[in-house]
């Protein structure tokens, strides 16, 4: 479950590592670096997928930056916090999302980190970045059928490869409400919210799941792509 922490009168970082406990909510996903919330994480059984905001890439294309960054975040919690990834960037796409000016550091940063990584924790913690479904080119109809776009597979193959190499999961950001949002008129609201109960001509009931089966498809498409 994400933590974030965009807003205001946000409760400490103690009562929602206790409340994540209270509900047996085994992993989470934070967004940046917070020390207060790292500290409230030590001796819990919290997994972490631990973030690093897409305006500190430029600064780890640097190596020994990537090393500080690392030591700072990761390495001086992992003996008390269950730091298992490290995603690199957010959402970055060469697509006209708002995070285009990033696309040139997140290979060069997620190679540094994973260096680091590697020599200084043995693989213990995964390195990825993770994505959005804009980067395909079709996204559900059906999901058998999706590839990346065209202009992005330059960009999105070397990274595949990188996570390849270290056996990395490839994070995705997934929003069906915003697909309904966007399409009314062709996304129904049901499919959307998981209460649809009929399939839909590709045999899914909801609409998650078949933009998660088309990841899958566009992964395994450009693994297998010269």
């Amino acid at each position: 479950m994400c933590c974030g922490r965009n807003g205001n009168n946000l409760p400490l970082a103690k009562d929602v590592v206790n409340l994540y406990k209270a509900n047996g909510i085994t992993s989470m996903r934070l967004y940046d670096p917070n020390p207060e919330t790292l500290n409230a994480l030590k001796d819990s059984n919290i997994r972490v997928m631990l973030c690093i905001p897409n305006e500190k890439l430029q600064a780890l294309t640097d190596p020994k930056e990537a090393y500080n960054w690392v030591v700072a975040n990761v390495i001086n919690y992992i003996k008390q916090v269950k730091i298992r990834y490290q995603s690199v960037g957010n959402n970055i796409s060469p697509v006209n999302n708002g995070t285009s000016q990033f696309v040139p550091f997140l290979l060069p940063a997620m190679e540094n980190v994973q260096q680091v990584i590697t020599v200084e924790l043995k693989n213990r913690v995964k390195v990825s970045t993770t994505i959005e479904t804009g980067l395909l080119a079709n996204a559900t109809s059906p999901p058998s059928q999706s590839t990346f776009r065209g202009d992005v597979t330059s960009f999105i193959k070397p990274i595949i490869e990188l996570l390849k190499q270290n056996n990395a999961p490839l994070p995705a950001n997934i929003y069906p409400y915003f697909a309904y949002v966007a399409d009314p008129d062709h996304v129904s609201f049901s499919y959307a919210m998981f209460t649809q109960v009929e399939p839909d001509s590709s045999g899914y009931t909801h609409l998650f799941e078949a933009m998660l089966d088309s990841i899958y498809y566009a992964i395994e498409k450009a693994i297998g792509e010269k």
